[in-house]
């Protein structure tokens, strides 16, 4: 569930940002470029959508390998308890 919020977040943080900054990002400005050519507004929609889809994921799998690189750290730290 941790990974659906992570990666919503940051499509719609980097979707919102490609549609509003006038500089292009990459790679949805190479995805553009590709793909439309004559359609101004077709094409940064294109671009935001790209850039939200790579960056999203990106977020993703970042945050995915680090919880699991800390889960694991701290399973093999834990001592087993003495008994009397």
């Amino acid at each position: 569930m941790h990974s659906l919020a992570i990666f919503t977040i940051f499509f719609s943080i980097f979707l919102v940002s490609s549609l509003g900054l006038p500089v292009p990002l990459f790679p949805g400005n190479l995805a553009a470029a590709l793909f439309v050519t004559s359609n101004l507004i077709m094409t940064s929609f294109v671009s935001g959508l790209v850039n939200g889809v790579f960056y999203g994921f990106l977020a993703w799998l970042v945050t995915t390998v680090s919880f699991k690189w800390i889960e694991r750290a701290l399973s093999k730290s834990e001592l087993p308890e003495e008994k009397d």
